[in-house]
């Protein structure tokens, strides 16, 4: 809280003014940007209602990283490609596109196939 104030003064008077605080028990926080990641390890972190308007208050160790390559790309398994492929009469190499360029959604994936 703020440093010389008694905490249960503090807790009374955000109760006064409507405002709520509740701490979450996390151990990670990722905020995903356009260009990385922004890590905050063993954070303290709370969530405030004030007055119906919800915000995170977060602390902790800061670190960056960039954006890593297994976060975008789905794991896609072979039964999925056979899948694909026997549904819409395409190769395998064709299906593991599709399926590619629908983020792993396989129904997607043949209805764009069909609709070729």
């Amino acid at each position: 809280m703020m440093p010389g104030i008694d905490p249960r003064m503090m807790k009374q008077a955000m109760k006064r003014m409507g405002i709520k605080q509740q701490e979450i028990d996390a151990l990670q926080v990722i905020i995903k940007t356009s260009d990385r990641d922004i890590v905050i390890d063993n954070p303290s972190v709370s969530k405030v209602n004030m007055m119906g308007e919800e915000s995170f208050q977060i602390s902790g160790v800061i670190s960056e990283r960039p954006l890593s390559s297994d976060y975008s790309v789905p794991e896609i398994s072979d039964d999925d490609i056979n899948t694909v492929a026997e549904q819409t009469g395409k190769s395998k190499d064709e299906a593991r596109k599709a399926i590619e360029d629908c983020n792993g959604d396989l129904a997607e994936a043949i209805l764009k196939l069909k609709d070729e």
